[in-house]
């Protein structure tokens, strides 16, 4: 079983950003590069709660289809999903990963 803490150091130390939010107590968001993600305490140490998104102030854009296009939306906030964002939130989730489980 992978030690939370030491997982959240890992993180850490590789350039991500940790943070506390009062509405999700038991969460840790992670951050780097304006994308964004919920951790949560599980059987093997800290995991992703759902899929990563691009941070929009105080809360995170998913990714979903908007016109035909894709967008990250928060409630009625939406940003345009381009090419370059979607690579670093691919390149964020792929970094995110292979530091929980190491």
């Amino acid at each position: 079983m992978n030690d939370p803490a030491e997982q959240l150091q890992r993180i850490y130390l590789a350039g991500f950003e940790l943070q506390t939010f009062d509405r999700f107590p038991k969460c840790v968001g992670v951050v780097r590069d304006n994308c964004i993600a919920l951790l949560v305490p599980g059987a093997d140490g800290m995991q992703m709660l759902g899929t990563p998104g691009w941070r929009m102030g105080e809360v995170m854009g998913v990714l979903t289809e908007h016109g035909g296009r894709p967008v990250f939306q928060a409630k009625e906030e939406m940003v345009e999903a381009t090419g370059e964002r979607l690579e670093t939130l691919r390149r964020f989730r792929q970094d995110l990963e292979e530091l929980l489980k190491n």
